[in-house]
């Protein structure tokens, strides 16, 4: 078994686990319920507010087989590929280093 940082181990993998960000993962869903995903979106703030966990999510319910949804299955191939990260399509990129 590989070493995976505990952040990462413990990341909150769906829209409703994800505390204090109300108003963005609201926006995120009506956009994806409502089809009317942008091309980019920029994720900005101080470190610990939960950019990268919201964009992985986003990813997610944006792949996921079952779409278009508000929450990830985080079952189909797509989901968990995402989140092993074994999808070439979605690159996690460590600006912290």
């Amino acid at each position: 078994m590989s070493y995976q940082a505990l952040y990462r181990t413990w990341r909150p993998q769906k829209f409703e686990d994800v505390v204090g960000q109300k108003h963005v993962t609201k926006t995120l869903q009506n956009a994806l319920l409502q089809e009317k995903v942008s091309h980019a979106y920029l994720f900005s703030g101080p470190r610990g507010t939960g950019k990268t966990t919201i964009a992985k999510v986003f990813a997610k319910a944006i792949n996921c087989e079952h779409a278009p949804v508000a929450e990830p299955c985080n079952e189909c191939p797509s989901c968990l590929g995402i989140t092993q990260g074994s999808i070439s399509d979605v690159l996690e990129i460590d600006a912290a280093s």
